[in-house]
């Protein structure tokens, strides 16, 4: 288990209005107050931590406890990341203070169901939220400012991905933050757009799309891992199924091979047979639909 870190490692003073009190808890966690938002780091066993927040607990830091927090925000690689995620945070938080959203109820049909709850951003520019889901609603006049590469057709933009593209179109309506998870999230699920707009070429590892469209080329022709299981017949061993390109096709080839356990990492896009090492398998298999095969 992570050890908890000492106070002196993260009590240094916050830059100044930043509006951050640093502490330990009374577990020895990194803690944070901003406002009525309370964050700590709790630990992973393999390193690092994850995010957590707690709204509302006003005992002093060193008073609180894992207890007290229960909304899961993420992970963090340390102590200094946590610490830059708290002023994230807190910059976000003071510059959505100066802008003027006016929360209100509409009766609007949208993609997602009806809204519930609308954000006005300015004349022309909804946030809606539905049951389900939500997302912006732009007015004609609005949705013309839209990059022609990611402008929708009837204005909506899901919040999911498609509100990047309004963030990017307004940027003056959102904050640094906001931009910047805008920006990412375009870069990594719209690369062409992005380098239509912006002229510059996205560079392995700036675009999870990108990189996946690299990644399927580089590999087209190897075998691919699409299943995998512990062996129930060969222990410290994973029995996998691969087809080309790990294409999932009913019609393409399957074969079955055989990887040690402790090499059986999947990687961002999958994990790639290398048959010089991994030993084609064609045993009794503990895939139940491969076994019903007949498979010896």
């Amino acid at each position: 288990m992570t050890t908890p870190v000492p106070a002196d490692n993260i009590t240094a003073s916050a830059p100044e209005h930043s509006g951050v009190e640093f502490g330990v808890s009374a577990d020895g966690f990194p803690v944070a107050r901003i406002g009525e938002i309370t964050l700590t780091m709790l630990p992973l066993s393999g390193g690092g931590g994850f995010l957590v927040s707690a709204w509302r607990a006003h005992r002093s830091l060193c008073d609180l406890t894992r207890a007290d927090f229960y909304s899961h925000e993420g992970r963090l690689a340390d102590d200094a990341d946590f610490r830059a995620r708290v002023l994230e945070t807190a910059e976000h938080r003071r510059e959505l203070a100066l802008l003027n959203r006016v929360q209100t109820r509409m009766s609007c049909s949208t993609p997602w169901g009806a809204s519930q709850m609308a954000t006005v951003y300015a004349e022309g520019i909804v946030s809606h939220v539905t049951a389900g889901h939500g997302g912006f609603k732009l007015s004609v006049e609005r949705n013309a400012e839209v990059h022609p590469t990611l402008r929708s057709s009837d204005g909506f933009y899901e919040e999911d991905c498609r509100w990047a593209a309004v963030a990017i179109a307004f940027p003056n309506l959102f904050t640094t933050y906001e931009r910047r998870v805008a920006e990412k999230t375009l870069k990594d699920g719209e690369p062409d757009a992005w380098e239509a707009m912006t002229g510059d070429v996205l560079a392995a590892g700036e675009s999870h799309e990108k990189d996946r469209r690299a990644f399927e080329a580089a590999h087209a022709e190897d075998w691919i891992v699409i299943s995998a299981l512990r062996s129930d017949h060969h222990p410290g061993m994973t029995e996998v199924i691969a087809t080309r390109g790990g294409k999932r096709d009913h019609h393409v080839d399957e074969r079955r091979f055989l990887v040690a356990t402790t090499e059986y990492t999947v990687g961002r896009f999958g994990f790639v047979i290398d048959k010089a090492r991994h030993a084609a398998y064609d045993g009794p298999s503990s895939f139940v639909s491969w076994a019903g095969r007949g498979a010896v």
